[in-house]
């Protein structure tokens, strides 16, 4: 540089930096601007494909292509200048809608074999970029994996433009470069001006752009320079209005951003306006579902409600074992039927959550045999072993919800005997925990089936799906069960598992915690002779040999067991003969084999499959014992092996014994006249003398007049309730020590300790068996006869209180024949009362439906309840369910609009009991016109 000059260094070292920083910059910038422009692009597809996404969502679900067209169509034409095309695929990677015609769709789908992602995918091309979204449906959250799921509809693809993004890329860059060649020049004019005068101007100027870097942009060089210099101060001056006029641009250019965003709120508040028009088509779309579904099972549950019916009439016909059994399978595959048309309702009860819960006690072992019975006929055409294996240490008396727990489990065992071609079907019971007032239990159904792939596992649970579309195809079915199911279970506060591995079998099972009762629930099996005996059983499936074993040694017997008959045998006091489902031996060759075994055996009792109970009386006429289908309850078992006589399938009712009165004076008290009625009738049959009071008072008043030897006491009471009528009585001389035994229609957990703590010396439940009310007779009041057992030895069925919905018939005469003690007069009486007392209750259920908000809640909880003791004794099921349902629901504190649709169906009910009832009341009295 020595040999330049000064004009030559000033430029050189002017122009130098400032190439290399400008080059440096521009490239900087221009590759940032270029990156930009494309995340721009990006975000702008984001921003359309994912609120598209959520809007074809509602007419994905309800297959409205038009609605979707529409919507693709409006959004192309709003963003045409980038958008090539749009399309909509479904979850099967089927082109759904399009926006336009697209020559090859392929670029827009995903590959066939890969899953849809739940998440925005970008794929870009060399002159165009795809954006696909994923279309969800509504969350749900999977108790199983404890995760929120969501089910994929398809998606949307958004193919994009990237012309327009490439002439902005290049328009970006001239700029660059034009601003760059624009400082340099600019950088040449100021240092030529340098050489002219290098002080006292360059010192002025250096403060005039110290204070433009200030902030002042008003600041001007004033004066005249000579040459370069004046240009350099008009070139200040020039920045110094470039940068005030940029700031006002930058300023409008704020304003400007301010007011699009304000239009971008409007918009989405729109939006929202819109999502809540389609949230309230879908729950009216919902509302009407409901009604759909309501409907359709009505009208399914009356021609079913024939056949129910008349199967039950010709069951009372003398038939052939053959015969009844052929019927009891009808009256069961049609009840089975009803409860498939039930789940409907329960699905959605479910999913709403309005699913009721009973707890009542009743027969553990009885409520499982059932459900064994029901599906033995279907295991056993298809030559399945079925078995029930029940711990002895599961007591027989439980409180919980017995139909629910049948229908979890008829849904796991028809789903094991569907995908089972060979092999056993094994259901089993074990204890898992004890506590203090209630037990745990874990039921287990494993079968030999199909089974199910780890892959296909995951797709029980949902709804109207199944581990492999072809089963639906081969064994049929909606896919509905199993979720059912996992709902009860959950519902119950348990939880249900599987393990399966294909084509070696599945196991189902599930915990529940129940709770334990004191009252008798089935009657007394004595098996103490049994003690000691030999018996020789014969079984060709292991597993159930296995089970029999256990249910023989149980009961004291000496097992001996055998896969087939020995040829040589020695002698045995009982002989067990099992035959397996499928082909069977010839008759001739049976009998054989019968006699062979009554040679070396005193009692000999033949098992049949449910398929084979035709030769039941071929068999009997043989000599056995007894004949029993398959599979055993160890109370069928115990029977067949105490009868000592062949089972009779047809019997009459035995006429009932005179039975001599106690000589006692009992107080029923009640404020339900046919509670009241049905009680003292039962009691007169039984005592000397009864006396009857409606009211807590009126029991005190008799109390202070008479001495009585017991006293039956209702708990809800209007004015004085039963605990507080139970206090005042104790406070008379003459009452201090007499027993008074609770009579109440709940049979909640810890009811009955409630009620013994506050000094009820017993409990009874509504409604009241005879058999139970005779025990509690006999426990407080003395002994009928001697040879009587012990209230602690003998326990009576009570049969199970229908669970809601599950009632078939408005009236169901025959439990009210056995509520009323088989008297049909007294029957046809109380549902007479029953008639009368109808209009005072659908008066007061029509004025709280005028007004739920304002309704007295506390007149209408109590009519309910007045009605459901009513419905206790008059064999009307359904109008029973629903007011168990409603009263438990007013208890919780549930408001009335809540319950709008149950006061609705209680209000039908009511009508259908009335339209059904002259059929049961036509040969009353005159003093009962209904």
């Amino acid at each position: 540089m020595t040999k330049y000059g000064l004009r030559a260094r000033v430029i050189t070292l002017t122009l130098a930096p400032t190439l290399i920083i400008g080059l440096l910059l521009s490239a900087y910038f221009t590759l940032n601007r270029y990156h930009d422009l494309e995340n721009q692009l990006v975000e702008t597809g984001a921003s359309i494909v994912e609120p598209l996404a959520i809007s074809t969502e509602y007419g994905m679900s309800a297959n409205s292509r038009e609605e979707v067209r529409r919507l693709l169509s409006y959004v192309h034409r709003k963003h045409s200048d980038i958008i090539r095309s749009i399309a909509v695929f479904d979850d099967d990677n089927r082109l759904f809608v399009t926006s336009n015609f697209h020559r090859n769709f392929d670029l827009l789908k995903f590959p066939d074999n890969q899953p849809i992602p739940q998440s925005l995918s970008i794929s870009q091309h060399q002159d165009h970029l795809v954006l696909r979204a994923p279309i969800l449906a509504e969350a749900r959250f999977d108790q199983t994996d404890n995760q929120v799921t969501m089910a994929v509809l398809g998606y949307v693809a958004l193919e994009l433009d990237l012309a327009p993004l490439r002439l902005a890329q290049y328009r970006e860059i001239s700029v660059a470069l034009s601003v760059l060649l624009f400082g340099l020049l600019l950088s040449g004019l100021f240092a030529y001006r340098l050489l002219k005068d290098v002080s006292r101007p360059v010192r002025h100027m250096v403060n005039v752009v110290d204070q433009i870097r200030r902030g002042h942009l008003n600041v001007r060089i004033e004066g005249k320079l000579l040459g370069e210099l004046d240009t350099l101060k008009n070139g200040i001056n020039a920045m110094a209005i470039s940068l005030s006029d940029y700031h006002v641009e930058m300023q409008q250019s704020i304003d400007q951003a301010t007011s699009d965003l304000r239009e971008t709120l409007e918009q989405l508040e729109i939006q929202n306006v819109e999502l809540d028009i389609a949230k309230k088509r879908a729950q009216e779309a919902a509302r009407v579902k409901s009604e759909f579904l309501a409907n359709m099972s009505h009208e399914l549950r009356t021609p079913l409600n024939g056949v129910i019916g008349f199967t039950r009439q010709m069951l009372k016909t003398r038939l052939s074992p053959s015969q009844q059994d052929y019927l009891q399978t009808i009256e069961k595959s049609a009840n089975n039927l009803l409860t498939i048309i039930n789940d409907i309702l329960d699905f959605s009860k479910l999913e709403a959550g309005k699913l009721v819960l009973e707890t009542i006690p009743f027969d553990f072992y009885d409520n499982l045999d059932e459900v064994a019975r029901l599906l033995a006929p279907s295991a056993h055409d298809k030559g399945l072993e079925l078995t029930l294996n029940i711990d002895p240490a599961i007591p027989a008396g439980l409180v919980g919800d017995p139909l629910r727990i049948q229908q979890v489990l008829t849904n796991l065992v028809g789903n094991a005997v569907k995908f089972t071609e060979r092999g056993n079907i094994d259901i089993s019971v074990e204890v898992k925990a004890q506590h203090d007032d209630g037990i745990e239990l874990q039921f287990i159904v494993k079968d030999s089936g199909i089974g199910i792939s780890e892959r296909q596992q995951a797709e029980l649970f949902q709804a109207f799906r199944q581990a492999d579309a072809s089963i639906s195809r081969r064994y049929g079915g909606t896919g509905l069960g199993l979720v059912i199911t996992q709902k009860l279970v959950s519902e119950m506060g348990g939880e249900i598992n599987m393990k399966s591995r294909l084509h070696k079998g599945s196991t189902f099972w599930f915990n529940l915690r129940l709770h334990k009762t004191d009252l008798p629930v089935s009657q007394h099996l004595d098996i103490s002779q049994l003690q000691g005996q030999r018996i020789l059983l014969i079984e060709p499936n292991r597993q159930a040999a296995a089970v029999l074993q256990q249910q023989l040694s149980f009961a004291g017997l000496q097992v001996t067991y055998r896969s087939t008959l020995p040829e040589r045998m020695v002698q045995h006091d009982y002989a067990l003969l099992c035959l397996s489902p499928g082909p069977q031996p010839p008759i001739s060759s049976l009998l054989a084999q019968i006699q062979h075994i009554q040679m070396h055996s005193k009692h000999c009792v033949v098992s049949l499959p449910s398929t084979e109970l035709a030769l039941s009386e071929q068999l009997l006429n043989s000599g056995i014992d007894a004949c029993i289908g398959k599979p055993l309850s160890p109370r069928k078992l115990y029977e067949a092996l105490l009868s000592h006589r062949p089972q009779q399938l047809l019997s009459n009712p035995a006429p009932e014994s005179e039975t001599p009165k106690l000589p006692l004076r009992v107080l029923a008290v009640d404020d339900n006249p046919a509670n009241l009625k049905l009680i003292a009738a039962l009691l007169q049959e039984r005592v000397e003398q009864v006396y009857r009071a409606s009211s807590g008072r009126q029991a005190l008043q008799l109390a202070q007049d008479h001495s009585f030897d017991l006293i039956f006491m209702d708990i809800q009471m209007p004015e004085m309730d039963g605990v507080t009528t139970l206090k005042q009585l104790r406070q008379l001389k003459r009452h201090g020590q007499t027993p008074v035994i609770a009579v109440t229609a709940h049979a909640m957990a810890g009811e009955r300790e409630r009620l013994l703590a506050e000094g009820m010396d017993d409990y009874l439940t509504k409604p009241i068996e005879e058999a139970i009310l005779e025990q509690t007779l006999i426990r407080w009041g003395g002994q009928m006869d001697p040879a009587t057992p012990s209230l602690t030895t003998l326990t009576i069925e009570q049969p199970t209180v229908p669970a809601p919905v599950r009632s078939t018939k408005v009236i169901d005469w025959p439990l009210a024949l056995r509520q009323a003690a088989g008297k049909v007069d007294l029957a046809r009486e109380m549902l007479s009362m029953l008639i009368d007392f109808v209009p005072q209750v659908q008066q007061e259920i029509e004025r709280a439906l005028k007004d739920l908000n304002t309704a007295d809640g506390q007149a209408l909880t109590a009519i309910i309840h007045k009605l459901h003791g009513s419905c206790a004794y008059s064999g009307a099921p359904r109008v029973k369910a629903l007011c168990a349902t409603l009263e438990t629901a007013l208890k919780s504190g549930q408001t009335l609009p809540q319950l709008e649709p149950e006061l609705s169906e209680l209000v039908d009910e009511l009508k259908n009991l009335c339209k059904a009832a002259p059929e049961y009341l036509q040969q009353h009295t005159a003093q009962h016109p209904h």
